[in-house]
């Protein structure tokens, strides 16, 4: 399954600098847990698990891709 952001870049890397760099901008925009003032609305959490999943499913690739060369 390739992600929404994989699929916007274009490309599957195996350079891990763009891994990174990819899933950086997937968890971007999520809250920072260690500030009680942006504690997440049940509609965000639904926002941020997507999110995750995302970034879960770049690292699964990027391993996938490793191991096959």
């Amino acid at each position: 399954m390739q992600s929404n952001a994989m699929r916007r870049s274009g490309a599957i890397t195996n350079d891990p600098d763009q891994i990174r760099a990819q899933i950086d901008a997937v968890l971007a925009e999520l809250p920072d847990p260690a500030n009680p003032e942006n504690m997440p609305s049940e509609a965000d959490l639904e926002e941020i698990a997507r999110r995750l999943s995302e970034a879960h499913d770049m690292l699964v690739q990027a391993l996938e891709s490793a191991e096959k060369g």
